[in-house]
């Protein structure tokens, strides 16, 4: 999928259900959400996304902040969302924050960026005179979700400097 089809997708979904968060997204489009403990080492899991017998799973690691739990719900959610009917074939396990190893975790972390981050409220961060990692903390993101919006506001041409 390209940038511009994915931010196509985010906006239709905040079209039909209004800018809800994602367990409220989740809850709308029929995916079930279960928290389990999986770890707190930056090796450990985590979450996935799972569909099976047509009923899709996100399961989030429990030990997690609360605040990294959301992030990595919007991740899951993309996965579900753009990549629900491969689910069955393969499953999208998450190890590492901002994963880009795969073309897969690239558009789910894309879609985690659009749905999370609207553009006015990053442009007004990056235009604040503000430094690239002030405004991921003012936006209360992880620097990395703010790469990826980043890019995608370049991609748009807007001429950003970090």
């Amino acid at each position: 999928m390209t940038i511009a089809s994915i931010r196509d997708v985010v906006a239709d979904l905040k079209r039909r259900f209004g800018n809800i968060g994602p367990e409220d997204m989740c809850d709308a489009l029929g995916v079930i959400i279960k928290r389990l403990p999986m770890g707190r080492k930056s090796s450990d899991c985590k979450g996935f996304f799972m569909r099976q017998s047509r009923i899709q799973i996100i399961f989030l690691n429990s030990d997690l902040p609360r605040r990294i739990q959301i992030i990595i719900l919007y991740h899951e959610l993309g996965h579900a969302v753009l990549h629900g009917d491969r689910a069955t074939e393969c499953q999208f396990h998450d190890f590492a924050l901002f994963d880009e190893t795969s073309l897969y975790e690239y558009e789910a972390n894309i879609f985690a960026a659009e749905y999370a981050l609207p553009d006015d409220e990053v442009l007004e961060q990056l235009n604040d005179d503000r430094s690239f990692f002030n405004a991921a903390h003012a936006l209360d993101v992880p620097p990395e979700l703010l790469d990826f919006k980043f890019r995608v506001l370049k991609r748009l041409g807007y001429a950003l400097n970090p």
